[in-house]
Formats: structure tokens, C-alpha cells, sequence
């Protein structure tokens, strides 16, 4: 497994910033983000080849980027797949289908959004690149079990899966995470890396508790990645790890944090487990 720093932290950071940090801080890799006021605007793909060349001078591999894709129609898809693709970019993640029950029905936005994969296999089988499905709350992909509904019948080769944990603790989607890979066993190409929790909020007038979620350092959240790096260590996964550092801090302390959380990773990734358990 290899560990890359998803640059949304970066916010409108030069390219050669970002390529400095991230290798002082000791990744291995890049996930690129492609997405207006990021690293690289998607209107401006032709810049995605000069911006990996700059960070592979540091050492850093760009095996993937993060793009807001989904109707092909309505986002510069050719331009972006074929920018990652001749840059050495394999692995694109794609955008969210969002489920909003009071304004259209799941079958409906289901129905769409294997329309839009149908074209997206397409392209990604011209550029040769793979498009990857990420778990996130709020959407019709928020478990394994929903987002393998989108996946049946698209080859993993092209099409796959972006499980992770930390969405899936403080979002919807919730289940048990040797589930959640098992399910997407098949497709697995890539794992978010973050973690969260819930606390205990403002009482309502009704006497309802409310409950907030946020983000955590890795080792402080709910996720427990001391069981399910060795897991995946065990099943054979060797994709990449893609730590998003989604801290509401001075950037300093983003900073700080992320290198404490590459740390934790790289130990848990090297220390040799007493039992793993494979499968349930």
C-alpha cells in the first residue's frame, strides 16, 4: 500500500509548495485535485501534465486525482481523462450523485446515474484510465452496499471502488467495515483515509438531544484503523492510501496533524498484527 496526501488541503496552493510539503512530510504520493479554486481547475487540463511533472521531481508519485465528474455532458470530461491519462494518472475519482428524498426518488437519480457510468466506462476504456466511486454521505454511494448497485456490471478495470471509513462513521452509510469490503472486494483500488466521531450537542426545545460529528486526528476517532490496515494488509489490498486532512485549523496545525497521521499510518502499516481477521 502506498500513502498519498489528497491536495484539497492545499486550497489554491502553488504546485511547487505542494510538492515541497508533501515531500518533507514523507508521502509517497499525490492525489491531485481537479476542481475550480483547487490544485488544477478542470477548465484548465491541459495544466494536469506540468503540475505532475513538477511533483514527480520531488520524489512524488501522481498515481490519482479527485474531479467532480459526473455528467460527462456538463464537465470537461475528454479534456480531464485525457490530460490524467497522457500525464501517467490511472486513477480518477469521480463526483457525487446525491440522493434528496423531498426533491426526487432514489430509483430516479439510480437511473441516471447508471446512464452517466455507461458513458464514463466509455471514455475511461478510450483513455485507458480507471474511474473510481467514492463513499460519501449524502449521495446514493454512501455504503458498499449502495454503491455495489452502481458497480454491478462495469469491469473493475475501468470502474471501482473508493471505500472510506471516516465518511462513512460521522455520514450515513454506516456498516460494518469488513462488510463494506468484502462487498467491494471486486472493485477495491483505493482507500480514503480520515477518521471522526460523534459528541453530545444542544437539547432541543422537543427534549431532543442533538448530536455534532467532526473530524479527529487518526488515532482519536471511531474508526478503528488499527484493525482494518492489517486487514487490508491480509487480504492482499495494494492500492493506495489517500490521507484527507479535513482539519479546521491554521493551516501550521493541518500541517502538524497530517505528519502525525502519516506517522501512525506507517506504524501500523509495519507492525506485525498477534491475529488478523480475514473474513467473518
Amino acid at each position: 500500500m502506498r500513502t498519498v496526501l489528497f491536495t484539497k488541503l492545499f486550497q489554491s496552493r502553488r504546485v511547487d509548495e505542494i510538492a515541497a510539503t508533501t515531500a518533507e512530510l514523507g508521502f509517497d504520493g499525490i492525489d491531485l485535485l481537479v476542481r475550480p479554486g483547487a490544485t488544477v481547475d478542470p477548465a484548465e487540463a491541459r495544466d494536469i501534465p506540468a503540475a505532475v511533472q513538477r511533483l514527480e521531481s520531488e520524489g512524488l508519485s501522481v498515481p490519482m486525482a479527485t474531479t467532480d465528474l459526473t455528467d460527462p455532458e456538463r464537465f470537461p470530461a475528454d479534456a480531464v481523462l485525457g490530460a490524467c491519462a497522457d500525464a501517467g494518472v490511472g486513477l480518477i475519482r469521480l463526483g457525487y450523485w446525491a440522493y434528496k428524498p423531498t426533491i426526487r426518488p432514489y430509483a430516479d437519480t439510480v437511473a441516471e446515474a447508471r446512464q452517466h457510468l455507461a458513458r464514463l466506462d466509455a471514455l475511461a476504456a478510450h483513455h485507458g484510465v480507471r474511474l473510481a466511486i467514492q463513499l460519501h454521505g449524502g449521495t446514493i454511494h454512501a455504503s458498499g452496499a449502495l454503491t455495489r448497485v452502481l458497480l454491478e456490471g462495469h469491469p473493475p478495470e475501468r470502474l471501482c471502488a473508493y471505500p472510506d471509513p471516516g465518511n462513512q462513521v460521522v455520514q450515513d452509510g454506516r456498516e460494518d467495515w469488513r462488510m463494506t469490503l468484502e462487498i467491494l472486494q471486486t472493485w477495491l483500488a483505493c482507500v480514503g483515509v480520515k477518521n471522526g466521531g460523534w459528541f453530545p450537542a444542544a437539547t432541543t426545545g422537543t427534549g431532543q438531544r442533538e448530536w455534532s460529528s467532526d473530524w479527529f486526528g487518526l488515532a482519536d476517532g471511531m474508526v478503528p484503523w488499527a484493525e482494518i490496515l492489517p486487514h487490508l494488509q491480509a487480504i492482499g489490498f495494494d492500492g493506495e492510501l489517500s490521507l484527507h486532512s479535513h482539519y479546521e485549523l491554521p493551516y501550521d496545525q493541518v500541517i502538524d496533524q497530517t505528519r502525525t497521521d502519516l506517522r501512525y499510518v506507517k506504524r501500523l502499516l509495519t507492525a506485525v498484527p498477534d491475529v488478523v481477521e480475514v473474513s467473518v
